[in-house]
């Protein structure tokens, strides 16, 4: 696919007490479900970490903010900046039943957008989302005027925002996981729960 797919792993996971992309799901870190899932489509994988060092395992391209400590958007910037493609699909590195299916689907529907962005029972999801890497500039503009806030970029794109209407293929469920964040104890508990479940079902 002529996209490429960025990770974000920058969070300080103060709610979850370590670093959530290297817990263990499974017997693989959830850093590595994701990149392994990923992989399946996307030839191109940008991690965005500051910390390099930790994921030399993955054996992907990392790169670090140039704005640090500006939050999720200059992890953004970060990625698409670095990025050989118009078309980036970014996400999260707290959300371990990602879909590439679900990925390809947003990546298809941006056209000539700034960015896709699901809308999931009226919560906005931009960190599971598509960006053109022409909005790059503008990323900039909004981390250098102090608006950090994700919905404060958004404002000033032009974007395609997708409800669960559009995505009939998908029941509740399965949107569910697939948007589903594992920032605290309890959510890591509940991942690893599903994802052997799931494993069961797979015969595995």
């Amino acid at each position: 696919m002529k996209a490429a797919a960025i990770i974000l792993s920058g969070g300080k996971s103060s709610r979850m007490g370590t670093n959530k992309a290297l817990l263990k799901i499974n017997e693989k870190t959830n850093i590595e479900r994701i990149v392994d899932t990923l992989k399946l489509s996307f030839n191109d994988i940008i991690l965005v970490t500051n910390h390099p060092e930790q994921y030399t395992f993955l054996g992907v391209k990392m790169v670090s903010d140039v704005y640090p400590g500006q939050g999720p958007l200059a992890g953004v910037h970060a990625g698409l900046n670095s990025s050989n493609h118009d078309k980036n699909f970014i996400v999260a590195c707290d959300m371990p039943f990602v879909s590439v299916e679900l990925a390809e689907v947003l990546v298809q529907k941006c056209d000539d957008y700034d960015a896709v962005i699901p809308v999931i029972h009226g919560v906005q999801h931009p960190l599971f989302a598509v960006f053109d890497k022409k909005a790059t500039d503008k990323v900039v503009n909004s981390i250098e005027a102090g608006r950090l806030r994700m919905k404060h970029l958004l404002d000033h794109l032009n974007v395609r925002y997708i409800t669960e209407k559009d995505l009939q293929g998908y029941s509740s469920l399965d949107l569910e996981r697939v948007f589903f964040n594992m920032n605290r104890p309890n959510e890591y508990e509940d991942a690893k729960r599903w994802a052997e479940a799931d494993d069961l079902l797979r015969g595995k």
